[in-house]
């Protein structure tokens, strides 16, 4: 019972310790002998970890093979009728891991950015694309379709980046300008700003390309006035800075009240958040008795912990020169949006759930006293919420195109912590006409884990 109410980051504590201090020799071997990881229901988190680890090794090919397996796993996803049955009386645990909307999103940067890397162009296009195909696909099968996250700016950026990569300047340009559209959009892009490197980027392949009234419209839109292109001589490098660490599940618990309704209806009501869940029930009396006799019930339902970064900005420095990293993805701010989405959607099958399991505990109860005991004690113990999810995934991420000089290059990349000291790492380039490098690189190391508040502030979630 005291193992099952831990939460899913500290049952893989293990796994998670090694990855975070960068130790992925040992947390390979930790996560590929972890035999309840590799089983069906956990499948796509030990394929999806496995896979980042592979990338950060920074072999790419295996990484892959991976995240393929992971996205044919989701691409077949059926619904386990009988582990559902189970489900409504037990927890969510007990079915086969289902992704948050943005995890098989982020499958498809893995593998984009992992072609990049093997000069695999078309490859690298074919899958950016279908990060926002399978943000249309998700959101399709809601009602509403009112989710804020409908499309990655993001992987328009990495378009157009193996779009260049290939040559193909004018498909290039589309793909910035979808970017582009989709950071200014009518919501905006999870408070990101236009990368600075996105505006520089439209104006060089506008103006490249002879598209005179789009390049003047840039020019007033981002108040430039005395652009002047300079072509690349011996090739650059993209640098991809992974930030930190994604949040972590914990779980909350809600209260709710149960009292008659009209019409043969009884209504699961919580004043504090606003919300009624309607159960119809009709003339069955017993019934209706049962769940009113429930008066308070508690829901378990997920949470995000963030993992607060470390290093609060970065840049590249080349040859004294100075390249900003600009934000270009949220991850952690993604995943607390795809989850307050589902949240209404899927508090009634929650409150289905828990009241079918105390309604069976006041049957027990009414025919055998020992049994009805042992029922509340079970349905206690197990009416807890699913804490698993993807927890290798970068909080945030940044970019920056370097101009290479001809010959060597030592490309440093500073990060700032909060408390403003600089830590660096580097990276060996060989400048050459047309040469166009890709460098993803992850800076694990990140905060205690916190929960937000209403104001949107972090508070520091102490350990047990």
């Amino acid at each position: 019972m005291l193992s099952g109410c831990a939460s899913y980051y500290q049952r893989n504590i293990e796994f998670q310790t090694e990855f975070a201090n960068g130790e992925m020799d040992k947390a390979e071997k930790t996560l590929e002998g972890n035999k309840k990881m590799k089983k069906d229901r956990n499948r796509f988190l030990y394929l999806t970890n496995m896979g980042v680890v592979k990338h950060l090794q920074q072999d790419f090919e295996s990484s892959n093979q991976f995240f393929n397996e992971a996205d044919l796993l989701f691409e077949d996803y059926r619904k386990n009728y009988a582990s559902e049955a189970l489900a409504l009386i037990s927890n969510p645990e007990v079915k086969p891991y289902k992704p948050e909307d943005f995890e098989p999103v982020m499958v498809h940067y893995y593998k984009a950015l992992n072609y990049l890397n093997l000069y695999k162009y078309d490859e690298a296009i074919v899958e950016a694309k279908r990060m926002n195909l399978m943000l249309n696909q998700l959101n399709d099968k809601y009602k509403d379709n009112k989710n804020r996250y409908q499309a990655d700016a993001f992987a328009h950026i990495i378009i157009g980046l193996a779009y260049e990569a290939s040559g193909e300047l004018n498909d290039a340009f589309i793909a910035y300008r979808n970017a582009y559209e989709v950071y200014t959009g009518e919501h905006g892009y999870f408070d990101i700003e236009v990368p600075v490197q996105l505006k520089e980027d439209l104006l060089r392949t506008s103006y490249v390309l002879g598209f005179r009234s789009e390049f003047e419209w840039y020019q007033r839109a981002f108040g430039v006035d005395d652009y002047s292109y300079e072509p690349l001589e011996f090739g650059e490098a993209i640098i991809f800075w992974q930030n930190g660490l994604c949040p972590i599940k914990d779980e909350w618990s809600i209260n709710f009240i149960a009292v008659p309704g009209q019409g043969g209806v009884v209504n699961f009501t919580n004043e504090e958040l606003g919300m009624t869940f309607p159960f119809y029930i009709g003339d069955d009396k017993q019934k209706k008795n049962d769940l009113l006799a429930l008066k308070v019930v508690r829901v378990a339902f997920p949470k995000y912990l963030e993992r607060p970064t470390l290093y609060k900005n970065g840049w590249i420095e080349l040859s004294g020169k100075k390249f900003e990293l600009d934000k270009v993805e949220d991850v952690n701010a993604i995943a607390f949006k795809t989850l307050q989405d589902r949240f209404v959607r899927e508090m009634g099958s929650a409150l289905l759930r828990l009241a079918l399991k105390k309604i069976s505990e006041i049957q027990l109860q009414q025919q055998n006293e020992a049994l009805g005991a042992l029922a509340t004690i079970t349905n206690a113990v197990t009416e807890k919420a699913d804490t698993r999810n993807w927890q290798t995934l970068p909080h945030t991420i940044y970019y920056a195109r370097v101009p290479l000089n001809e010959g060597g290059n030592e490309v440093l990349l500073k990060m700032k912590t909060k408390d403003n000291q600089v830590h660096r790492t580097s990276f060996n380039f060989q400048g050459k006409k047309g040469s166009m490098y890709f460098m993803p690189y992850q800076s694990l190391e990140s905060g205690p884990a916190a929960t937000w508040d209403n104001a949107g502030n972090t508070k520091p979630v102490m350990k047990d």
